[in-house]
Formats: C-alpha cells, sequence, structure tokens
C-alpha cells in the first residue's frame, strides 16, 4: 500500500455515501474505511522505520466492524498511585494466548478492555509463566509520534531484560494472531497489545495504548513519571 489517498474500496465507499445522498449508514462505513487506511499507513511507516521498536498501536482486525466516523480508540486506563515507598512501578510483558469477544470471569486472570463503538467487549488473557514479569525499566520518557503526533511512553530496558525481550518476541513473532502479541501490564491494567512479526533486540518499546490516540499527555507523563527510575 502507498500513501495516496486513493484506494479502491475506500473511493467505493464514499461513492456510495454520495449516491445514497449521505445517510448514516454509508458515512460510517466511509469512516470505517478512512481509519483502516489510516492505521494501515501508520504501521507501514513504523515497518519502514525499522526493527528495534514495538509500538502498541491500532490494528485492523475482525472484529472492528461498527464505525463511527472518529478514530478507533482502546480501553484508557489511568496509573495507579504511587507505592509508599516511593518506587518505579514495574512492568510485565506476557504472551498473549487468547483474545475473545467478552468479558473475563472475575478471578480468571484475563484483562477486559471495555466495548467502545469500533469493537466489543474482549477479554486478553496471556501466559505469565512464559513471560517477563517484575521488570524495572531502565527509563521511560513521554513523546510525541513524530509520525501521527500521538502521545506515548517510550521505554527502555535495561542489558539483562533487552536479551529477554529479545528472546520473548523471538518466540512468538512466528504464531498466528492474537499470539503473537503480548500484553503490557502496570499496577494491574492493560496499557495495550501490540504484535511483533520479528524479534526485537533493540531492548526499547512504546507504550501507545490499544489504539491509536488512546492516551492523553497528562496521562502519558504521569505514566512516564511512574515507570522511570529516576524520577
Amino acid at each position: 500500500m502507498n500513501d495516496s489517498t486513493e484506494h479502491p474500496l475506500r473511493d467505493a465507499l464514499h461513492a456510495q455515501v454520495r449516491e445514497s445522498g449521505g445517510d448514516a449508514a454509508g458515512a460510517r462505513l466511509a469512516g470505517l474505511a478512512d481509519g483502516a487506511l489510516r492505521m494501515a499507513r501508520r504501521r507501514q511507516r513504523l515497518v519502514r522505520a525499522g526493527a528495534g521498536v514495538a509500538v502498541a498501536a491500532a490494528v485492523a482486525t475482525a472484529w472492528v466492524a461498527v464505525p463511527d466516523g472518529t478514530t478507533p480508540r482502546g480501553h484508557v486506563v489511568q496509573p495507579a498511585a504511587g507505592d509508599s515507598n516511593g518506587k518505579a512501578a514495574l512492568m510485565s510483558l506476557l504472551p498473549v494466548t487468547s483474545s475473545t469477544e467478552r468479558a473475563c470471569a472475575p478471578g480468571s486472570g484475563g484483562y477486559t478492555v471495555p466495548a467502545r463503538a469500533t469493537h466489543p467487549e474482549l477479554c486478553v488473557r496471556t501466559d505469565r509463566a512464559k513471560g517477563m514479569t517484575g521488570v524495572r525499566v531502565a527509563s521511560a520518557k513521554a513523546v510525541k509520534s513524530s509520525i501521527d503526533g500521538a502521545w506515548q511512553v517510550e521505554v527502555t530496558l535495561n542489558a539483562a531484560d533487552r536479551a529477554r525481550f529479545a528472546a520473548l518476541t523471538g518466540s512468538i513473532a512466528p504464531a498466528p494472531a492474537p499470539r503473537n502479541e503480548f500484553a503490557i501490564v502496570i499496577d494491574g491494567k492493560l496499557w495495550g497489545n501490540p504484535y511483533v512479526n520479528r524479534s526485537i533486540t533493540g531492548g526499547r518499546l512504546e507504550i501507545v495504548g490499544s489504539f491509536v490516540g488512546d492516551l492523553t499527555s497528562a496521562a502519558v507523563h504521569d505514566l512516564a513519571h511512574r515507570l522511570d527510575p529516576g524520577t
């Protein structure tokens, strides 16, 4: 896919809207086409940017079926309050084992993503035994993406965790979706579940939420402050 605004599906849907006089259903379909194209182009630019960074970006999947004409948004979880010892928050990076269209049962260990206009309620389950838990990052900072201007937290791992992260992402990359995803869990909350297609050896990842534009400036700065050991 190139970065042109021309695309057969998009053009056909917009033509349908014009012919129908701009009815609501046609406009919603056109909005979905526009949103899917924006996400696909962002993914393409991120791939061209090279290896070494995992991004919790929006992925257009089969369950994104009811557009509302706006950019899809995922579950936004506010960070928990700092602990009494003032220690930096710990992060877990856990391989995803399943993602089903229902809320997780209480006590099941899964993470529920509430329903939105663009997707149903989801239960994301993970394998803690094969993941990385209790990760204290080397650094974390709030930044704005140079690609789309979305706020995100840029995390750098230490040398030991960098090797573990490379092994984790390398082991899940060949698996079919959603088992090629890993969950980013902080303070017991799901902050995103990006997919990978190769081992990530650079020791860096970016937290942008479940969908593009999920996180506000305040949420990103708060989370970076919670994670960074130097603050």
